[in-house]
């Protein structure tokens, strides 16, 4: 067996793992047969029953796709800028998913259209989806204008600045109990994602991991620059156009369902880099995604067992790895 084979199978057995502990682990104990009997339809306390279905394995399946996702756009967007610091949220979707939170929660009671039907039947999830969805179309289309990747770059940053000003502004207006929310919004969670959300949530998300393998191939050849790669007849502006859609797909709907959860999509493609010492994303993208879903389960265990914000427990685990990558290594493409 050969060593990325080997590889791919220790994470695969790793990502089981950390999911049957997550089916397991909680305030209440769930022994191993017990869990197995409730997926099962097997004998079972109905209280460890609804335990397991209706909270802990949606949960762990939103960690899952969730993991993925983030890993893989941000394993896009540092291959796409050239930039190891770059990630899933660099082109202003966590600004706009906060501000389309922000509006719903904080602007809306300010405009006196909080009890509007539509403004109700929007949600939080279909609001940061929104604000995500536009911010992101709007780098989109002036991407199709513009040549330099670094001009867009700093483009979304600026989006993502002044968008930050905006929701500033409101949460300096808001009452104390709508600021409240929107804060606990942006700790992250993945304990708000219903049966019906995650209905809706993996699609989307399966979407944007089948975009992100349709440009194995052009990442590869982006690895060494955009004018090399439109010397071997890549037509860069439409990859960078599935790119960007794959990120609104897969960045966007997580921050949207589970709030902004950060470092995963920074680290994981770091992680994945040095675990299996390559640059092609044929093996670098099933990696990261695999490594992604691990490191978010891992995650939500130790957030349910401290008691902590899931981005919190992210950002302790992922800062580190950034630091060791940042001092470490020179070369991050080669």
């Amino acid at each position: 067996m050969s060593r990325s084979a080997l590889l791919f199978t220790l994470l695969s057995l790793l990502t089981a793992a950390l999911f049957a502990a997550d089916l397991m682990v909680g305030s209440v104990g769930v022994a191993p047969g017990e869990v197995w009997a409730a997926l099962t339809g097997g004998a079972c306390d109905p209280t460890t029953r609804d335990i397991v279905l209706k909270i802990r394995l949606l949960k762990a399946v939103t960690a899952l796709f969730a993991g993925a996702a983030l890993a893989a756009s941000g394993l896009q967007m540092q291959t796409l800028f050239r930039n190891p610091l770059a990630g899933p949220y660099v082109l202003g979707v966590s600004a706009g998913a906060g501000l389309g939170v922000a509006l719903f929660l904080l602007g809306a009671p300010l405009l006196g259209v909080a009890g509007h039907s539509f403004i109700q039947s929007l949600g939080i999830a279909g609001a940061a989806w929104l604000g995500a969805a536009i911010v992101l179309l709007t780098v989109m289309a002036v991407s199709r204008r513009i040549k330099d990747i670094m001009v867009i770059l700093i483009l979304g940053m600026m989006f993502g600045s002044g968008i930050g000003s905006v929701v500033e502004i409101l949460q300096y207006l808001s009452s104390e109990a709508a600021l409240k929310s929107f804060v606990i919004w942006t700790m992250g969670s993945l304990g708000d994602v219903t049966g019906s959300r995650l209905a809706l949530m993996v699609p989307v998300i399966t979407a944007g991991l089948v975009l992100s393998v349709a440009v194995v191939k052009p990442l590869n050849l982006l690895l060494l620059g955009e004018n090399y790669a439109r010397t071997m007849g890549l037509d860069v502006r439409r990859t960078r156009t599935l790119i960007f859609l794959s990120t609104v797909l897969l960045a966007g709907t997580v921050t949207a369902f589970c709030g902004p959860v950060g470092f995963i999509g920074l680290a994981v493609p770091h992680l994945a880099r040095m675990l299996f010492r390559t640059a092609d994303h044929r093996l670098l993208l099933p990696a990261s995604m695999l490594a992604g879903a691990a490191l978010l389960l891992l995650c939500d265990l130790i957030s349910k067992t401290l008691a902590f914000p899931i981005n919190t427990v992210t950002a302790l685990m992922g800062i580190p790895v950034v630091i060791v990558v940042v001092v470490r290594n020179r070369s991050f493409f080669g």
